[in-house]
């Protein structure tokens, strides 16, 4: 029997504000474990929640920007379950009524445009961490209390691939709104996979189970390819699915039960009393709609179309918002799109990469690059030449001239200099003159060659060439 696989995923977004979501204190990654906690996060008895305005801000960026319908009146819940990093024994949350419901996002997988629509998208907190060392376990509280966004799809995904390639673009369209950092090695990005498998002649959903604790793309990928398979080999030797909740182990790649899958009920969600239904009136909703930046897709296919970029160029600059507005600075330099692009995907990028940076950190600003190209076109240095120059200038911030000075690779461009070379140089090979003017126009490159050896590669390469072919056919 051949069996479908249907994928929804919940995708968990620390919201980037400056203080968690109900209290003052500070929501940064990264501080000394219990330093940023106060009553309220602590969940002591008396503390009252005071919503954060900018976390629900962040939100309706999120909700608008696919397509969503904003509820005007929200209420949050309290979700009540024990764990030891969830201080007050529950959550708040939104349950009957999120802040947002449907919505849909579009995502590209092995080439091929998608579309992926969304149940709802709601606010909450996050609970604490857990840290097992040396065999015991520690709580860490200072993310508990952060503001979360909550994105829940249908489960219309259908491979591992489109799992992992939706969590990517969906990455990318957080961190556009610039709501989310994305880094899921901090955390602040999270995804919990619901899997269910039916035979391929059924409409009829099968029995999901929750996969957890997956830390990176190819974690969602590997994770969901393996329950996929476990189910099917399950059904296959006629056995049942259970309902249950498994944790992902990127070390053995198995993923091993860690309780059967809770129902809503289980939660026993009731409205939280101490915060008033959230409110969002139309006019609040124009102001963050008025807002919005441009989103990826959008940015994508106006790369296209004013700049004449092919579809994988575009692709690439348009992956990380700071990116894209550091290839638009630099064309802005230098009226270059398609050699500014070919820089910044290939010498910047990999600058970026051997040091582990963004690029907002990157030595050399969208000016000086824009220099660098121009100083190229004009043959100020060799396009060979510029990758050294380019390395100079991020290495001690020396503008273009100064580096090429300081690296000695200024291009010989004098018409009469060069003149000389290229005459002594079809003095010494006569006889590749003569095969060329015989018709065997191959030899030409070898002649380009002679001349650049001649000047230890500082000619004018467009030069030399305009001056071999007016001698050699003139």
């Amino acid at each position: 029997m051949n069996f479908e696989p249907d994928i929804g995923l919940e995708v968990h977004a620390h919201l980037a504000t400056a203080s968690k979501i109900f209290c003052g204190c500070h929501a940064a990654f990264g501080a000394r474990a219990n330093s940023h906690t106060c009553p309220v996060c602590l969940g002591l008895p008396g503390a009252l929640p005071v919503l954060n305005r900018r976390a629900v801000e962040f939100a309706l960026r999120l909700i608008l920007a696919v397509g969503g319908r904003i509820q005007e009146a929200s209420i949050f819940a309290r979700k009540n379950y024990f764990y030891p990093d969830l201080p007050k024994g529950y959550q708040i949350s939104q349950f009957e009524r999120p802040l947002g419901l449907g919505g849909s996002f579009s995502y590209t997988c092995l080439g091929r445009a998608c579309h992926l629509s969304l149940a709802r998208i709601h606010l909450e907190e996050d609970a604490g961490k857990l840290l097992h060392a040396s065999g015991v376990t520690l709580v860490d509280l200072n993310r508990a209390g952060v503001p979360l966004v909550e994105i829940v799809t249908e489960p219309s995904l259908h491979s591992p691939e489109a799992a992992s390639a939706c969590l990517q673009d969906l990455r990318q369209l957080l961190r556009y709104l610039q709501i989310c950092d994305g880094n899921m090695e901090e955390g602040s990005l999270r995804c919990d996979a619901n899997v269910s498998v039916r035979p391929s002649d059924s409409d009829r959903l099968g029995t999901k189970t929750e996969l957890k604790n997956m830390n990176s793309f190819k974690a969602v990928e590997r994770a969901v390819r393996f329950e996929i398979d476990r189910q099917i080999n399950v059904l296959s030797h006629g056995g049942r699915v259970e309902r249950q909740t498994l944790l992902w182990d990127e070390q053995t790649g198995k993923a091993q039960v860690m309780r059967g899958k809770e129902e809503s009920l289980d939660y026993r969600y009731f409205p939280e009393p101490d915060l008033v239904p959230l409110r969002v009136d139309a006019a609040w909703q124009d102001r963050v709609r008025r807002d919005l930046p441009e989103l990826p897709s959008a940015r994508r296919a106006r790369f296209v179309e004013s700049y004449g970029l092919p579809e994988y160029d575009a692709r690439v600059l348009t992956a990380d918002g700071e990116l894209a507005d550091y290839f638009e600075r630099v064309v802005e330099t230098c009226r270059k799109p398609k050699a500014a692009a070919n820089w910044i995907m290939g010498e910047v990028l990999r600058h970026l990469a051997d040091g582990h940076t963004e690029i907002g950190e990157f030595g050399v600003g969208p000016q000086k690059l824009g220099a660098l190209i121009l100083a190229v076109e004009h043959g100020d240095v060799s396009g060979k030449a510029a990758k050294d120059v380019l390395r100079k200038m991020t290495e001690t911030g020396a503008g273009v001239q100064d580096a090429i000075r300081e690296l000695g690779l200024a291009q010989m461009s004098n018409e009469a200099q060069l003149a000389a070379v290229v005459e002594q140089v079809l003095a010494r090979e006569a006889e590749s003159v003569a095969e060329y003017r015989a018709g065997k126009t191959r030899v030409f490159g070898y002649l380009v060659g002679k001349v650049m050896q001649a000047t230890a590669g500082q000619a004018n390469p467009r030069t030399v060439n305009e001056l071999l072919r007016a001698r050699l056919e003139g």
